[in-house]
């Protein structure tokens, strides 16, 4: 797991059929490298997550037939990036 910041959300008109109706959600780590995330829970930009990646992040999302090794698996109530 990796905590991470929405920066944005991801728009494809064209899909796999695994992500049809899957929420894309671009994040930012505390490194400032972007990624792509399926998004379950309805983060909002600004929001700190935490992700499940790898073969864990299809279960996260309830289903794991979706085609992602990254998932929001919830929102971050309080969290200081600064420790």
């Amino acid at each position: 797991m990796e905590i991470m910041q929405v920066t944005g959300s991801l728009v494809c008109t064209h899909r796999v059929s695994g992500l049809a109706h899957c929420q894309l959600r671009v994040l930012r780590n505390v490194k400032g490298k972007l990624s792509v995330a399926v998004d379950p829970v309805g983060a909002a930009n600004g929001n700190w997550v935490f992700t499940a990646s790898g073969s864990a992040a299809r279960f996260a999302c309830g289903d794991p037939e979706v085609q992602t090794d990254l998932t929001i698996g919830g929102i971050i109530d309080f969290w200081s990036p600064d420790g």
